[in-house]
């Protein structure tokens, strides 16, 4: 390990680490514009030049190895003059923008301006303008003010895996562009906006609402996928205008993906802000105290094997707790929290989590996806799996549709009767996972939501035992879920008791009469037509499918409105602050079934969240230790019978339309039109605006 002296301090660092990583090793700050920790080395902007000892001119630390006896300033006139020098061919051609960017307050280029530069411009010849850039309904470009710093074009190639962005032209007429002028068709491409360091690509749905100064920042979780993305809520008054990652290793690095970023929108759009009751066929807006009425006057004295619950994709673990504690108040065992029908075995918990965690995918050396789709289920989980396969060594092969998942795999075939053949050790496939040392299986929903699901997690068992995926200190065995709620209600045991029906039962006995009232947590996935005559009783924060086939609307909070726990695919348990209030009278969901169960004479033992939250930890120990993760045993799970041949129903069809609050957002219908219905691939700036169409 090399040994040098970076401004006075003695460091030894490994070999092939950079002058500037050493650097941050010691507390020492050197400014940069285009390096970055998680991107390839490009060395362009020269803005991070040291001083070295014995060197004849000063060096880029970005992309400097350290050397035995190396002696580094990184304050030294010499480094500050030549930084200067860099800091004024930057912003020889840089508009002064500054008051109308919306990069203006966390902008790099702004910063080390005032450390750097010059008190006034010394060139006189004519600036270079750039046209400006079309890449999507989700990033704006001003090129004009792009300093070439090419940390989009290297996310998009490396971490994205689509290379659509890059380089033209050589010198001044270098533009940094999409080559077919198309958008940016990836679902992390928000992250470029992120990424730059001046304002040259920035948020086109964010444009102009706000600066940063304004708005008061609040950390929480991402809900649209099941990866349970660290996010940051920046909000003012009453409504939350963008959504940034925070840093988590361990689950999204600093990524996010697309949807969860710019769907926020649709939490203005359909909301329920007050009860509903439907009168004749029609519901008309009603008090709390009419709604509780309506539903003690139907609901009460009913058995319970009469009554139902089941709860959607994105409810928080309290509500969940309070509504199954409500039920078995009623004495009713029909409850499911599993909406899509997944034949998961909720009594062993290592039968649905992602045991591998998503950071142990980078020590994975094999994988196999069974009927999982991770660029759309989970595109921050995917860019792992692309992260540990552009290291080379990680061979992967898929049973399913034959995607473009951003790596290269071999496809196995599409048909689940694959995995039969791999579990049973008569694939060439199984003696390659054998011989890994740490082989890794996705499972995904389109395996489990089938009829012959439970099958498929059985044979996914086999898989598991008969080729070496479960050892000491490894558990490949992995679920990869779609919804952000679904590991916290296994974990609560929102499930059916001794005698009771799951979701499909539910819906075939409402439909025969034999479940007279359902209780709706935010489920709107379900197929509401196989309700029947049964009385509805649906709590939720957008009128979309539930709403619409409701007796009775009680309006809930959202993921930003309400301070919430969710358990992501890995088994992590992690909190949601509340960012902002909900809208006219909703409420937080557990407070309204306590206020429903004292209605009842059933009251629910707490008053608040601290009680809720006790209440869950004697549940399940293990919603006490938020941000962690506890191996699941290994036990037996599933049942044995025969896999069909045919292919896979993904879940996912629409990435960008795939809950209510996605469904209502402007955002996402313009990224569907793009995307998904094959809209312009090219859209011209509006000649009155300067903005694209």
């Amino acid at each position: 390990m090399p040994k040098l002296t970076i401004d006075g301090i003695a460091v030894e660092v490994p070999a092939n680490t950079t002058i500037l990583q050493a650097a941050e090793m010691v507390g020492v700050e050197i400014p940069r514009f285009c390096y970055h920790d998680r991107l390839s080395i490009a060395g362009n902007c020269r803005m991070c030049l040291v001083d070295v000892e014995k060197s004849p001119k000063p060096v880029a630390s970005c992309a400097m190895p350290v050397g035995e006896g190396m002696v580094v300033h990184t304050k030294s006139d010499r480094a500050n003059k030549a930084r200067g020098g860099v800091m004024e061919f930057l912003l020889i051609n840089h508009p002064l923008d500054c008051p109308i960017c919306d990069q203006g307050g966390e902008c790099d280029l702004q910063d080390q301006a005032m450390a750097y530069g010059f008190d006034r411009g010394r060139f006189h010849e004519n600036k270079r303008a750039v046209k400006d850039k079309y890449m999507g309904p989700v990033v704006e470009t001003v090129m004009t003010r792009c300093i070439h710093c090419t940390r989009c074009v290297r996310f998009a190639t490396e971490v994205a895996g689509v290379p659509q962005l890059g380089a033209t032209g050589r010198g001044e007429d270098m533009e940094i562009t999409t080559y077919l002028e198309g958008a940016l068709s990836s679902e992390l491409s928000g992250n470029v906006v992120d990424l730059c360091p001046v304002g040259a690509l920035t948020s086109k749905p964010y444009a102009f609402n706000a600066r940063p100064w304004e708005l008061r920042k609040t950390e929480s979780i991402d809900v649209m996928d099941a990866v349970g993305t660290n996010i940051r809520l920046d909000a003012r008054g009453r409504q939350v205008l963008r959504v940034l990652p925070r840093i988590n290793e361990d689950v999204n690095e600093e990524w996010l993906a697309d949807k969860g970023r710019h769907a926020i929108d649709g939490l203005r759009a359909q909301r329920l802000d007050q009860p509903y009751v439907r009168k004749n066929g029609k519901l008309e807006p009603a008090t709390w105290d009419e709604a509780f009425a309506a539903i003690v006057g139907r609901v009460k004295g009913l058995s319970g094997g009469k009554i139902a619950a089941i709860a959607g994709d994105t409810a928080d673990a309290e509500s969940m707790l309070a509504l199954k504690d409500l039920m078995s108040a009623f004495g009713s065992p029909n409850l499911d929290c599993r909406q899509d029908g997944a034949a998961l075995d909720p009594a062993v918990r290592a039968s649905y989590l992602f045991n591998s965690t998503i950071a142990g995918i980078e020590q994975a050396d094999a994988l196999l996806i069974v009927g999982a789709d991770p660029r759309k289920e989970a595109p921050v989980l995917n860019a792992r799996i692309r992260k540990r396969f552009l290291r080379g060594g990680f061979p992967i092969c898929v049973v399913g549709a034959a995607t473009d998942l951003t790596y290269k795999y071999d496809h196995l075939g599409t048909g689940a009767d694959v995995l039969a053949k791999i579990a049973d050790g008569s694939h060439a496939v199984a003696a390659a996972l054998k011989n890994a040392k740490k082989p890794m299986l996705i499972l995904g929903m389109a395996a489990l939501t089938r009829a012959d699901g439970a099958a498929i997690l059985a044979a996914a068992k086999a898989v598991a035992d008969n080729c070496g995926l479960v050892k000491d200190g490894w558990n490949g065995f992995n679920v990869l879920h779609t919804a952000a709620a679904r590991v916290g209600g296994l974990d609560v045991g929102f499930v059916p008791g001794a005698g009771g029906k799951d979701t499909r039962g539910i819906l075939e006995a409402a439909g025969k009469g034999e479940i007279e009232a359902v209780y709706l947590l935010g489920a709107d996935e379900i197929d509401t037509a196989k309700l029947g005559k049964a009385f509805v009783i649906y709590q939720g924060h957008h009128g979309d499918r539930g709403a619409h086939r409701a007796d009775v609307i009680l309006p809930g909070a959202a993921y930003t409105e309400k301070d919430g726990t969710y358990v992501n695919t890995e088994g992590r348990v992690q909190r949601a602050l509340r960012a902002v209030f909900a809208p006219g009278d909703a409420r937080e969901d557990w407070t309204i079934i306590r206020a429903l169960s004292e209605k009842f004479g059933k009251t629910l033992p707490y008053d608040n969240l601290a009680q809720v939250r006790a209440r869950l930890a004697f549940v399940n120990p293990l919603f006490a230790a938020a941000g962690k993760i506890k191996a699941a045993e290994w036990q037996a799970f599933g049942a044995s019978g025969a896999i069909a041949a045919t292919g896979f129903d993904y879940p996912v069809k629409n990435y960008y339309m795939t809950d209510p609050i996605s469904r209502a957002s402007r955002t996402m219908a313009q990224c569907t039109e793009e995307f998904v219905s094959g809209g312009s691939k090219h859209k011209p700036s509006d000649p009155k605006t300067g903005t694209h169409g």
